[in-house]
């Protein structure tokens, strides 16, 4: 089963790869978790000007090409694979949230042409992404309060905070830097850079209600399982080929039927990933009533599995999968870090219980 349906997606993946096999390989991957930007502003540009991906699914009339959550899935699957340091995710995600809401569609070509890294901040200290837990405010259009485990929130041109005014929770856009304070935040998973963000007086402007942060949140769960995916099949990939030539008592020790056995729990897992994750694309592009519950669904199950598979392709490889060299444990620092952006696998499983009715769920 593939992601890609159409010609135009399967063209749209081979062109990824080739692009990320030259400049997402495991040395640039290591160099740029060094650096403080945490991505290449050179190659931002070249996905903007030579793919066209950050206007990929923003509407026609915005300056994107008007494609949908289906084309997108493929992007991220891809980005997952070659472990690509770059804010698309957060850029993406927040785009979203403007195209959903009333406002700030002036903001969206910016987006789409690369000129803007954008990122959704809903998040607080606790680490809570439902809406329930915000707490900052925003009074006569100045916003105050904390957000946390904001995603490439250290070098987001465009803020895109959930917050509360008179009517409830809303989505609001910071474009003035005044009283904003950005700290880095130390991760487990160095390629992904997360921020906490202050606000203290600073000038918003309404772009949206909650529906728009709904909305972002659940591109968000879509869009990361679409990544996690990718990592996981590459995680059985290079599990797979290891398994063919590294040798024991003189036979390959992918002959060993517990060795099988573990590799055919790993392929069940992703190919069971990919049906949840082709699911949810689907749905958000022809039944986005229907999205929240396959977001959650996907976001819970690709969770898991990536989590699952990068950590047996740590043990199948044996010695060699525990050092700084292989480049196996970074496949399960993307896995930790990401089963906790935008909701672990447990609050995803909550709101699933929540949707179905099931009494006591979250």
């Amino acid at each position: 089963m593939e992601l890609v349906v159409t010609e135009e997606q399967r063209e749209l993946r081979d062109a990824l790869r080739r692009f990320f096999a030259d400049r997402s390989a495991g040395a640039e991957v290591r160099r740029l978790m060094e650096t403080a930007e945490g991505h290449d502003p050179a190659v931002w540009g070249q996905m903007a000007e030579q793919l066209g991906l950050q206007g990929l699914a923003i509407p026609e009339e915005h300056g994107g090409a008007g494609f949908g959550m289906r084309e997108l899935a493929v992007v991220f699957e891809e980005m997952g694979r070659a472990l690509v340091c770059t804010p698309f995710l957060a850029t993406i995600v927040a785009a979203a949230g403007l195209a959903a809401g009333e406002g700030g569609h002036d903001l969206l070509p910016g987006i789409a042409d690369g000129s803007t890294i954008a990122t959704l901040a809903t998040a607080e200290d606790d680490g809570r992404w439902d809406l329930e837990s915000v707490t900052a405010t925003v009074t006569d259009g100045v916003l105050t309060g904390v957000k946390s485990f904001v995603p490439d929130g250290h070098i987001a041109d465009l803020l895109l905070v959930a917050a509360r005014d008179g009517d409830g929770v809303a989505l609001f856009a910071v474009e003035d830097a005044t009283g904003v304070v950005r700290s880095p935040l130390p991760t487990v998973d160095q390629t992904r850079k997360l921020a906490r963000i202050e606000f203290d007086g600073t000038p918003v402007r309404r772009v949206g209600g909650a529906d728009a942060v709904r909305r972002a949140l659940d591109t968000a769960a879509v869009a990361l399982a679409a990544e996690q995916l990718g990592g996981a099949q590459r995680t059985l990939d290079m599990t797979v080929e290891y398994i063919k030539v590294r040798k024991q008592f003189g036979r390959a020790i992918g002959s060993f039927q517990a060795v099988k056995h573990r590799c055919a729990d790993m392929f069940v897992l992703v190919e069971s990933a990919r049906s949840a994750v082709l699911n949810a694309a689907a749905v958000a592009d022809a039944r986005p009533a229907e999205l929240p519950a396959a977001a959650a669904l996907a976001q819970a199950y690709c969770s898991d599995a990536y989590l699952h598979t990068a950590g047996e392709a740590i043990q199948l490889h044996g010695g060699i999968g525990f050092t700084w060299e292989h480049d196996a444990h970074l496949y399960f620092k993307r896995a930790q870090g990401s089963r906790q952006l935008f909701g672990s696998s447990d609050h995803h499983r909550a709101r699933l219980g929540a949707l179905a009715g099931i009494t006591g769920a979250a």
